[in-house]
């Protein structure tokens, strides 16, 4: 924890790691002469200290850039047409009989439309120009928190404290900092970091702020601040830093763009080094990749990479490498589903790959799947049938076989897949990685082959929680495109506690013990043994009617959803192509259109999933009596290979036990490595549960899953210490 020892009432205290810095409204309508600022001050003198603190800003700012810290940028302004513009808002200033404002909101002033989005005088000024990756808030009023993403955006960061810099403090600044502090967040604004136009007023709105034994937050100074940052890093004993190019393959994705922004290794160097590991893999396991770019092209996109970014700030994911699913178009490279009689070439990135560009990442190559995206066993592709990166023997899961093993191998830092019934979260825990499957709706499905259009989502499979998130927040964007994407406003954003899970406490609930029966016994002693951590860990165990998610997950293969799949597959090309597809996905759609449902049965489960949904996200409902989190062994079992062949259907269902249901009532759900065991033939293989949230709830289960992560990790030290 830091400390800014001489802050009012007391001493403010704050983990950097989970600590955001706001800078509000430092643009040149507030602080440049012949802004809106200039004319609602009305005094030249005055309105000059406004612009006076921009460089203590800016030093704060550069400091706190240099430790990774998460910066928040906002701007007040109204859309072009004034739509977003009350009437009071607009009127009440400029209608004061003995007022000085002659000009209002829209009005044409020396810097285009006062306080308008995209002229001149809108933007903020030069010297604190967010860098990529840096989150800009336009906000339509005062406030931050009404008409904009803002809470969302510092709950998918795990932020539990604000430091709050800009202008002007009567205004804009005080109504943030309450609306933070109206939401669980420690905050804390800089004196010497914020200015306004009434002396009186700025002098009055921090003690306020601090008044009453700190009754909205604290006043602290940049000096206190700038210091505690510098001692923080000071006293940190350095890691010893492992080489790049180890066996181990890349350092975390922080790390590695800390060594890019050093100079100590750089793309092409990474880009070597992971085709290298690319090369050995293809002799051990030659089905990982369906269409693979060369070398050769991916070395000049990190040519073109280091000259776009050259002496500028780098984004966040520059130079890292990724591969994604082939069921999600990459531009100008075919999409086959691991169909080549669906194949079709696209002329545009899907928007989550077009994200993951924009952001500097790099495009290794599409890797395999089981046929169109159907199954959880990663046996069912004409390209190969990849395996777990533990066991030749055993299965790799699907569908996103491809995905989960290039990375489970280290072959890229992370990858883009899928989940309709499990398909990013099984194969995640045979191959001992991270799976997320963010909540329906919140990732574009544009450019997505549909498995079923109602339950899809593209996924994250990643090394780490923390790796995970990273990348989910660079693809979690509202797309107006998309007919299935939620209003960012639709979505839940709760308050906070500022200890933190971890400290905070949070309660769980898991399946019962009937449920819990079909696990082999090493997965039942694994999960009992998580359970055991989380519980040490500051969770508290709730009982739940586990009976709705069960139901749920009977809905997605004994009932309509299958003809959905079906249906968006094309019914004609599952016709004319049926005798030509994978053996086991031509026998399942062979029975199911032999078996059509009747219009009453379409209707019947659409009714009971609206209604397993709402009873569903009630049990997340923390102000009802609800749960943080549910917690479920990911899988079953982990079959082989061969057996897994011999009964392709029954085990399949069975490895879906605990997956099913999740996208059927719209939950989000993150699978955790949690352990490894030895089989009766002496391999080693991994395990894995699922903290599993309600719809948009994404933010909590990474909070959580990130405790639950490092608990886990420390018990196996332990285990391997003993």
């Amino acid at each position: 924890m830091l400390s800014l020892p001489n802050a009012r009432p007391y001493a403010f205290q704050f983990p950097l790691a989970t600590t955001a810095l706001i800078i509000i409204d430092i643009q040149r309508d507030f602080v440049d002469p012949g802004g809106f600022g200039s004319v609602q001050c009305g005094n030249d003198e005055v309105f000059s200290k406004a612009r006076a603190i921009v460089p203590t800003v800016k030093r704060v700012l550069d400091v706190f850039r240099a430790v990774g810290g998460h910066v928040i940028h906002t701007r007040e302004g109204h859309q072009p047409d004034l739509a977003d513009l009350p009437a009071a808002k607009r009127l009440r200033q400029v209608s004061s009989p003995h007022g000085h404002h002659t000009m209002g909101i829209g009005d044409q002033g020396p810097m285009g439309r006062l306080l308008v989005r995209g002229e001149y005088g809108h933007d903020i000024v030069d010297e604190l120009t967010p860098w990529p990756g840096e989150t800009v808030i336009d906000k339509p009023g005062k406030g931050a928190f009404f008409g904009t993403n803002i809470h969302r955006v510092l709950l998918a960061r795990g932020i539990t404290h604000i430091v709050f810099t800009g202008v002007t403090t009567e205004c804009c600044v005080t109504t943030i900092l309450r609306e933070a502090n109206d939401r669980g967040y420690q905050c804390c604004v800089l004196d010497d970091c914020t200015q306004g136009f009434d002396a009186q007023q700025v002098t009055t709105s921090l003690d306020i702020i601090a008044g009453q034994d700190g009754l909205f937050g604290f006043v602290g100074t940049s000096s206190d601040f700038l210091a505690a940052i510098h001692e923080s890093q000071t006293q940190l004993t350095p890691p010893s830093t492992p080489p790049l190019l180890s066996d181990n393959g890349l350092p975390p994705i922080p790390e590695l763009i800390s060594r890019y922004k050093k100079g100590s290794t750089s793309p092409a160097e990474v880009v070597n080094y992971i085709y290298d590991r690319i090369d050995a893999y293809q002799l051990i396991d030659p089905a990982v990749w369906i269409q693979l770019e060369t070398r050769e092209n991916v070395l000049k996109a990190a040519e073109s990479l280091v000259s776009k970014y050259a002496n500028k700030p780098l984004p966040p994911l520059y130079g890292i490498p990724f591969s994604v699913k082939d069921t999600i178009d990459v531009a100008n490279i075919p999409t086959t589903a691991a169909c080549p009689q669906y194949a079709y070439t696209p002329t545009s990135n899907a928007p989550a790959v077009q994200h993951v560009l924009d952001a500097g990442g790099i495009f290794i190559g599409k890797v395999n799947l089981d046929q169109l995206a159907t199954g959880l066993s990663g046996t069912r592709s004409p390209y190969g049938v990849p395996h777990s990166v533990f066991s030749d023997k055993h299965i790799s899961g699907g569908s996103s076989s491809g995905s989960s093993v290039s990375v489970g191998a280290r072959l890229v830092s992370f990858g883009l897949a899928t989940d309709t019934a499990g398909s990013g979260r099984v194969p995640a825990a045979f191959n001992g990685v991270v799976g997320f499957k963010p909540t329906k709706g919140t990732v574009s499905a544009i450019g997505l082959v549909p498995a079923c259009r109602t339950l899809d989502t593209i996924t994250v499979i990643a090394p780490s929680v923390a790796d995970a998130r990273l990348a989910w927040r660079i693809i979690a964007h509202h797309d107006a495109s998309d007919p299935f994407s939620k209003l960012p406003r639709s979505l839940p954003a709760w308050h906070i506690n500022y200890l933190g899970p971890r400290h905070g406490g949070f309660t769980f609930a898991i399946p019962p013990p009937s449920a819990l029966d079909i696990l082999t016994p090493p997965y039942r002693s694994l999960f009992t043994a998580a359970v055991q951590t989380l519980r040490a860990s500051s969770g508290r165990l709730v009982e739940i009617d586990y009976s709705i998610f069960e139901v749920a997950g009977s809905l997605l293969y004994d009932g309509a959803l299958l003809h959905e799949r079906m249906t968006c597959l094309g019914l004609d090309f599952l016709r004319s192509n049926l005798d030509t597809l994978h053996p086991v996905i031509s026998s399942l759609f062979s029975k199911a259109l032999a078996s059509p449902p009747t219009a009453y049965d379409v209707f019947s489960d659409q009714a009971l999933q609206i209604q397993l949904t709402r009873k569903a996200q009630q049990v997340f409902d923390t102000l009802a009596g609800g749960i943080d989190v549910l917690v479920v062994p990911t899988t079953t079992q982990h079959p082989t290979i061969e057996a897994m062949q011999a009964n392709p259907l029954a085990l399949n269902s069975e490895l879906g036990t605990f997956t099913h249901y999740a996208n059927v009532v719209d939950l989000c759900g993150l699978n955790v490595p949690a352990g490894t065991y030895v089989d009766a033939d002496g391999v080693e293989l991994p395990f894995g549960i699922t903290v599993l949230g309600g719809s948009g709830f994404d933010a909590k289960v990474f909070d959580i899953a990130a405790v639950v992560e490092d608990a886990l990790a420390r018990r196996g030290e332990g285990e391997k210490a003993l």
